[in-house]
């Protein structure tokens, strides 16, 4: 892997071709051998259960595809190979209850290797897991790990430095050791810093691929935060947004007519579209329909979409009215199939392209343009959008009405006096309400985790009570039969158990034993 550090970005925006998901695996391993472990254990359980709702939740390619779950105590312990998170709600709730129930403070010595043979376990076995299910054609090229630790993370990375040297890193993208701090050992520099939980703290380059170093508070919200950046489009195959400029010159020579500049850019989800966990229920919730001319997001895309600038706005001429759908964050691309230098150049050219925008108070409007030109295509359905700056080194996308979709709507002119009687109660009314500076949405929630905790738990099979006429044959007597259709027969009737792939050297606390086919209905195949 490359020892430069390339921001692993969320990404892709507009219509989506249906494709293999990039997102990467995940491993979460957890040090319970903290002197604080007893009050964390119940926030980040609460935490990673609302999470992994939501990637169960959404319609669409499962964000979160494999999971695979470590605890630290005296030792290493595996309390969940492996397993596809989608449609597997239960199965994490009942592994998020066993580390609800593991013990608390001061059960465990600390400074131990676990937490090193967790990662390496880990990696052991989604190199199995990847054989296991190659000759299905199914692979997952790679894997990232979290360390949650209480621990100082510098220690933490000399301890992975020193263990790690000789283990087979090819599929592992990257490893993130978060430290999970107390308020109280917080300086206050850093408290802004551990909400959002999106950027590392700092990063150290061991074993040619970056370890992420990153502090986070010992809240729900925080936890929250850290476990839905996995939420995100972590491609980083190719660009997404070509962000198209007229060209200008530096010099007294104008630049050729109908030259552009070109920016490129990756896009990033600013919010999880409500209309992905409709239908949750029934079973009827389906991704949006990308062919739509209208649909401004799929996830995740594949296409390289285009965004031709046409003009800028004044930023206090555009009404709030005509702007609708979700927003979208564009950012400087990390593909790292781009080369250094270009990478380097084209960071430098948004970051000024941003910088001016907001001097200047300008928006940009850009329509966007046709992926195909083909025959099929006789009339092109275009779609525009206002290009919103900001103070940080991103821009919003959001779309804009055009014509077609413009209603009527009259505006009767603000009277300038009001009657008394009717002023007085009003003025009154808002006195009474409390002000904040800003809006915070953290400070609201919807009962969402709650709705979809219920809608996705799927309660153990149960057999169906049988007809008696069925109840009395069970207590004929049957024909005899071979010993390999005796052992087969069962097997062929039992229902098929949940197909989660466990690596016969992995321990795990209550685990059954493995499915194995008896050596009979072997020679009965053959």
């Amino acid at each position: 892997m490359n020892s430069r550090k390339l921001p692993s970005e969320p990404r892709r925006i507009f219509a989506a071709a249906k494709a293999p998901s990039q997102q990467p695996s995940r491993i979460l391993v957890v040090d319970v051998t903290s002197p604080s472990w007893a009050n964390t254990c119940s926030l980040l359980s609460e935490a990673l259960e609302n999470v992994l709702g939501l990637a169960c939740g959404l319609a669409g390619p499962c964000r979160v595809p494999l999971l695979s779950l470590y605890v630290v105590q005296a030792q290493q312990e595996c309390l969940l190979p492996f397993t596809q998170v989608k449609e597997n709600f239960s199965r994490v709730q009942a592994c998020i209850s066993e580390l609800r129930s593991l013990p608390a403070e001061g059960c465990f010595p600390q400074w131990g290797n676990g937490v090193v043979q967790a990662v390496q376990d880990g990696l052991q076995q989604f190199k199995q897991y990847n054989r296991h299910t190659a000759a299905g054609g199914s692979t997952n090229s790679s894997v990232e790990i979290t360390i949650l630790t209480s621990q100082p993370s510098r220690e933490m990375v000399k301890q992975l430095e020193k263990k790690l040297q000789d283990v087979d890193l090819v599929s592992l993208r990257r490893i993130q050791v978060i430290e999970v701090l107390k308020r109280d050992f917080l300086q206050p520099e850093d408290v802004e810093q551990c909400v959002p939980a999106e950027e590392p703290s700092s990063d150290m380059a061991i074993l040619g691929m970056d370890i992420e170093v990153q502090t986070v508070e010992d809240n729900v919200i925080s936890l929250e935060m850290l476990f839905k950046t996995w939420l995100h489009d972590h491609g980083t195959e190719r660009e997404q947004l070509h962000l198209l400029l007229p060209s200008g010159s530096f010099g007294h020579a104008a630049a050729p007519k109908n030259t552009i500049m070109c920016l490129k850019c990756d896009l990033q989800e600013r919010l999880l579209d409500p209309a992905l966990f409709s239908g949750i229920a029934d079973g009827t919730g389906r991704a949006a329909d990308p062919s739509s001319p209208w649909h401004v997001a799929a996830w995740p895309s594949t296409a390289l979409h285009k965004l031709r600038v046409l003009k800028a706005l004044k930023s206090e001429g555009v009404c709030e009215s005509v702007l609708y759908g979700l927003p979208f964050i564009i950012k400087p691309t990390s593909c790292w199939q781009l080369d250094w230098d270009e990478l380097e150049t084209n960071q430098h050219s948004f970051h000024a392209l941003c910088h001016s925008l907001l001097k200047r108070k300008w928006m940009l409007l850009a329509r966007h343009e046709p992926q195909n030109t083909g025959p099929n295509w006789n009339v092109v359905v275009h779609s525009y959008y206002v290009i919103i700056p900001s103070d940080s080194a991103t821009l919003l996308v959001k779309a804009v009405a055009i014509r077609e979709l413009l209603l009527p709507s009259a505006f009767p002119a603000l009277l300038a006096e009001h009657p008394e009687r009717v002023r007085g109660p009003i003025e009154s009314a808002l006195n009474n309400l409390e002000v904040e500076v800003a809006y915070n949405p953290l400070h609201l929630k919807s009962n969402l985790y709650k709705y979809l905790r219920g809608s996705l738990y799927k309660p153990p099979h149960r057999q169906q009570p049988q007809p008696r006429e069925q109840r009395l044959e069970r207590h004929q007597p049957r024909q005899p039969q071979s010993r390999a259709k005796a052992a087969v027969a069962p097997l062929l009737m039992a229902p098929p158990s949940l197909q989660t792939f466990r690596p016969a050297a992995t321990a795990r606390r209550g685990s059954c034993e493995d499915s194995l086919l008896p050596k009979e209905y072997e020679e009965f195949l053959q």
